[in-house]
């Protein structure tokens, strides 16, 4: 009988080459336990305790011989009974379990005898046999909770081979995406680390990969309480020596790697193939977790939706730019980038427009009706590897027409809402960066050792930028172009709180100016919201009761006008149940609050910046 058993993903039972449903979550348990120890006996009593989380029930016995009744007229003579316990006779082939292992240890064989081409169809061959979590749908809490953890971290191990493997024939370029992907689901592999590091440095972009390193150092410490292993620092190390033995070199005999598919080209009316994303951030740090997550949300197939949402200066924008280079090779036919910038007054008509024209339909081409604009789309993109960014998204209705119908394309939003009505999209949401992402952000700009003259500045200087992108790269790019100023000097300009805003500006960037394009984007739907702003600042212990009566409304439309405010990220809930405003966001409602008692008066009290000057 030709048989095959798969317990890695949903648990299978291939009988003639046709799949055989084992029956309920017990039965399929019983199976799995009856493999996991395939041509040796298995009491019923170890049996029962594979298949129930907790202490088995006194009917476990008589239940354990119906599931392998029932097992036995699908199996056959395979599963034999025995004096209270059961054997399953398997050959090793018909196990996926002793297939995958048989080909993980050959292709760790082929890679350390140096020979990656057939290394790498070797171990992509056993990571095939992975169709999802081991015994997906199986209760835990078993006794084959060992065994099941120890699986996966053979497949985590195996990825990392093939990874290796790839790297040793030359294609790091294909592997950034990959990488980022399996380190969002798992932070702590210190190997993976430094493979996308070697895959950016021999990409020609060492910035980017000595970032990779401190992202790498934070997850680490912040999880861990560890610094990197000796293996990860001595390759950091390597990359700030440029040493030459890191760089790539093509072997004299051609490497042969596994075919390229083919893939089809269907001719489109008015099809181009756009190049929009801005510049790749040099400087960029933290975020890792995050920006995996996007990668892994756009790379993974049907409906490839995202939204990025974070308070003003969180750096979204950031990383959504830098999650659409990092998969741009995943997307040939283009990545189009548009920018809303926080309008409200803009309709999704609009940006159907805009995304049609950047895609080769002539202007005049472009249908006048929303519906038959998004119908087009549609029918364009359909199938197509096309990454759409939009940035400064204020409604979800200026982004519904673009979700993708169907797999090939992928949408990443950015947003200060969360924009909740979206259905069948993953949110990642930026919290304020922590002290240790703060800390190597002005590091980056002023430089490390000017941080570690003046720790005790250093540190109020990050608690004054309360966990703002923006404000800590304003703050750095000021110290950078001074670099003879102690940072105690704007320190003490940024302490007193009454010129923080002035000072957070420098060139085109400015903490006043992004706040102000979020409270806009609130006003624009909600102006109680706005007026509550205000009066936070103004007395942030108000009862609701009494800020209702000041605003002249009912204490559930300040409760609303609260909401709202918590979901444009210009106001925090505690623990308790009040609401806070950020010390920025209190500062920028405190300029709008005098503003709106004196008309006359308005915010041209600058005082004098040394650092400007």
């Amino acid at each position: 009988m030709e048989l095959q058993i798969r317990l890695l993903g949903t648990v299978e039972l291939v009988v003639g080459g046709q799949v055989v449903t084992p029956g309920a979550a017990k039965r399929r348990a019983v199976l799995a336990g009856l493999a996991s120890e395939a041509n040796r006996s298995v009491s019923l009593p170890r049996l029962a305790q594979m298949v129930w989380s907790d202490n088995p029930p006194a009917s476990a016995t008589a239940n354990l011989r119906t599931h392998a009744a029932g097992l036995r007229r699908t199996l056959g003579d395979r599963l034999v009974a025995r004096p209270q316990a059961y054997e399953l006779r398997l050959a090793p082939h018909e196990l996926d379990v002793t297939e995958f292992q048989r080909l993980a240890g050959e292709g760790q064989a082929l890679l350390a005898s140096a020979d990656p081409a057939n290394a790498i169809r070797t171990l992509t061959a056993a990571l095939a046999q992975w169709r999802g979590g081991p015994a997906e749908g199986l209760p835990r809490g078993t006794t084959l909770d060992n065994w099941w953890s120890s699986l996966d971290e053979q497949r985590l191990r195996v990825f990392e081979e093939l990874a290796e493997a790839r790297l040793a024939a030359g294609e790091h370029a294909h592997l950034l995406s990959e990488l980022r992907g399996h380190l969002a689901a798992h932070p702590l592999r210190e190997r993976a680390w430094g493979q996308l590091m070697l895959a950016l440095y021999r990409c020609g972009d060492v910035p980017a990969a000595l970032t990779v390193y401190r992202d790498a150092r934070a997850v680490l410490g912040e999880q861990l309480g560890l610094e990197p292993g000796e293996e990860l620092a001595n390759l950091h190390r390597a990359m700030l020596d440029r040493a030459p033995e890191l760089s790539y070199v093509s072997p004299e005999t051609g490497v042969v790697t596994a075919p390229v598919p083919v893939v089809e080209r269907r001719p489109a009316v008015g099809w181009a193939v756009p190049r929009e994303l801005p510049a790749d951030p040099v400087t960029y740090v933290g975020r890792t977790r995050e920006t995996a997550d996007v990668v892994a949300t756009v790379t993974a197939g049907a409906l490839a939706a995202v939204v990025v949402t974070g308070a003003a200066g969180s750096g979204k924008t950031t990383l959504a730019v830098r999650a659409g280079h990092a998969v741009s090779a995943e997307f040939p036919d283009g990545q189009v980038f548009v920018d809303l910038g926080y309008r409200t007054s803009v309709k999704a008509g609009e940006v159907l427009a805009r995304v049609l024209r950047a895609l080769g339909v002539p202007a005049a081409d472009v249908p006048e009706k929303t519906d038959e604009r998004a119908g087009w789309f549609r029918s364009l993109v359909a199938g197509r590897r096309l990454l759409l960014v939009v940035d400064g998204v204020s409604r979800a209705a200026q982004v519904r027409p673009l979700l993708p119908a169907g797999p090939g394309p992928a949408l990443i939003a950015v947003a200060q809402r969360h924009l909740d009505s979206l259905d069948g999209v993953r949110r990642v949401a930026l919290r304020p960066v922590g002290v240790t992402q703060a800390r190597d952000l002005l590091a980056a700009f002023a430089g490390p050792e000017r941080l570690a003259a003046e720790p005790a500045a250093a540190a109020d200087l990050v608690r004054l930028c309360g966990g703002s992108v923006l404000a800590l790269r304003i703050a750095g790019a000021r110290l950078g172009r001074r670099p003879g100023t102690p940072l105690s000097a704007l320190v003490g300009e940024l302490g007193d709180g009454r010129g923080r805003l002035d000072l957070l500006a420098y060139e085109d960037l400015s903490v006043r100016a992004s706040l102000a394009t979020g409270v806009a984007a609130v006003r624009s739907d909600d102006e109680v919201a706005v007026r509550m702003l205000e009066l936070l600042a103004a007395q942030p212990d108000t009862p609701l009761e009494t800020a209702a009566t000041q605003l002249g409304v009912s204490p559930q439309r300040v409760h609303r006008a609260l909401d709202d405010l918590v979901d444009a990220h210009l106001a925090q809930r505690d623990g308790h149940g009040d609401y806070r405003l950020p010390a920025l966001v209190r500062d920028y409602a405190a300029e709008l609050a005098a503003v709106a008692q004196v008309p006359t008066r308005r915010a041209t009290n600058r005082r004098f910046d040394p650092l400007a000057a």
